[in-house]
């Protein structure tokens, strides 16, 4: 597996990470704890060492399993959390304060059973609390040598200079796609290349949309949140197939499936971008890591780009409650 640096902190992750969280949380395809640990592990052995997680996953049942998985390699990889809501409320209620944090990074410790994170996330911005704040405390905790490095998920061009201006920043975490393209023109890649902090896209196959296997007739369980997503409505579905044809059209080209363009694509885009595509599956994994070696010429992003252009994304990533967290 290839590797790339997250910023200019000497985080060093491989290209290609492991969104965690739909393991058991998030979708209706949910694993068991062992085997959700056996995907992780193969995960590890097939080269991964970036591994994504949150206490508010579960909530606390994917930190477990993380630990569990990745204890036996632990000094070979680089575990990722987060913190910022109060998770026996869920994700309505958001909690940075600064006690707080070091209450929750004292916990997720145990749960993942080591006694540093790697990359310690504030998981949305919390207007109660002051930046600098969360910062300061992010940064008396890598004092303490509890956390190594840290990171924003979701914030503004804004608030990622203040918080850099008290605790350098390694990574910032928000959604990024072929379908997703926020910020490219929200400041927010012009601030980490400004900076030189990593970023770091999550839901980079579209919540799965991306991989082609959702048409307008897909029936979402209850229990699956993308069916609370304004872009997985059947006429949305339908009106965005045409991005999947387009990725089908490149990817027949060069011997890939379409999921492997897509993660292609991000990673042509910077060499400081790290994708974290997540699954249950295992031959799902190994067609997400293989995408590190798919190569796209400049004719083929101009190509992508240019027919990228002209299909109109249609519906919000989010709903307005869960939109309205996102870009402080």
């Amino acid at each position: 597996m290839q590797t790339r640096k997250l910023g200019n902190r000497g985080l060093e992750v491989s290209a290609i990470g492991f969104g965690c969280m739909g393991i058991d949380f998030g979708y209706a395809s949910a694993l068991t704890r062992d085997e959700g640990i056996a995907l992780i592990r193969a995960a590890a052995e097939r080269g991964v060492t970036l591994f994504d997680t949150a206490e508010i996953y579960g909530p606390f049942t994917n930190e477990e399993m993380v630990g569990e998985a990745l204890a036996p390699v632990r000094d070979r990889v680089v575990i990722a959390t987060k913190f910022g809501f109060d998770a026996e409320k869920g994700l309505g209620a958001l909690n940075s304060q600064p006690a707080h944090i070091k209450a929750v990074a004292d916990a997720s410790l145990k749960r993942l059973k080591t006694d540093y994170i790697d990359l310690f996330y504030q998981h949305r911005v919390d207007p109660e609390v002051p930046i600098e704040d969360v910062a300061g405390a992010v940064a008396e905790l890598i004092q303490a040598g509890k956390v190594r490095h840290f990171g924003l998920s979701e914030p503004g061009a804004a608030t990622i200079r203040r918080a850099h201006a008290v605790q350098p920043i390694t990574a910032i975490q928000n959604e990024y796609s072929l379908w997703t393209r926020g910020p490219e023109t929200n400041g927010v890649l012009d601030a980490c290349a400004e900076l030189g902090i990593g970023f770091v896209p999550y839901s980079p196959l579209g919540k799965g949309f991306l991989t082609g296997a959702f048409t307008k007739d897909t029936k979402l369980a209850e229990n699956d949140f993308r069916a609370r997503l304004p872009r997985f409505t059947p006429e949305a579905m339908e009106k965005n197939q045409a991005l999947v044809e387009l990725l089908k059209r490149i990817a027949a080209d060069k011997g890939a499936t379409p999921a492997q363009i897509a993660l292609a694509w991000l990673l042509a885009q910077k060499p400081w971008i790290v994708p974290i595509p997540g699954t249950t599956k295992l031959h799902r994994l190994e067609e997400n890591i293989a995408a590190a070696k798919v190569s796209l010429t400049p004719g083929d992003l101009d190509e992508i780009e240019r027919a990228a252009a002209e299909i109109p994304i249609e519906g919000d990533r989010y709903p307005p409650e869960l939109l309205a967290m996102t870009g402080r």
